[in-house]
């Protein structure tokens, strides 16, 4: 198992071995990753999952945080989907680098109950990993390229320890540069 330096006070297990800790879409993938055994989870309290509630009550760094979103355009009728990824230090450019990828007029955060209904996962917990097959995967390069990250696992009452390389090399993953701007 890995020793993970941005677990912070995490108690981290291999997420094959807990997978009652996870989505059941993120469980079946789990088993297709090329890896399954590098994939850490931890436990959390779900009322603490948001991003900066999680971080300061975890002491895990918000920097080695990434973020799934789901988008959603339309183009002659037919409504487009993808997930972004990005470090939690960023937003995602939705009406420029993702819109252009996904080649819609206009696109936006998918709706809660939409996204939820979708991807099988708890709002705030989306992640990358188990999304709708022919779904696009936008990955930030920046996410690509940390060694240690911690994503959602598909519930508010768990988070995913992985890395950056394993994200990257998920089925229908894009690296882009610049999908992301700062925050601020």
């Amino acid at each position: 198992m890995t020793t993970w330096t941005i677990a912070g006070t995490l108690t981290v297990e291999p997420a094959t071995e807990r997978t009652d800790l996870l989505a059941e879409p993120v469980a079946k993938a789990l088993t297709t990753l090329t890896d399954p055994d590098s994939v850490g989870v931890a436990e959390i309290d779900p009322e603490l999952a948001d991003t900066a509630e999680f971080c300061a009550a975890y002491s895990s760094p918000l920097s080695a945080s990434a973020n799934c979103v789901v988008v959603a355009g339309k183009r002659a009728g037919e409504v487009r989907y993808a997930a972004a990824l990005v470090l939690a230090t960023t937003r995602a450019d939705v009406n420029g680098v993702i819109r252009r990828r996904l080649d819609v007029r206009k696109a936006s955060f998918a709706p809660m109950d939409e996204a939820v209904e979708l991807t099988g996962m708890a709002y705030g917990g989306i992640t990358p990993i188990g999304l709708p097959e022919g779904w696009p995967i936008l990955v930030d390069r920046a996410v690509a390229e940390e060694p240690e990250l911690v994503i959602g696992s598909g519930v508010r009452g768990s988070k995913l320890l992985v890395t950056g390389d394993l994200l990257a090399g998920l089925p229908g993953a894009e690296v882009i540069a610049d999908l992301a701007r700062p925050v601020g």
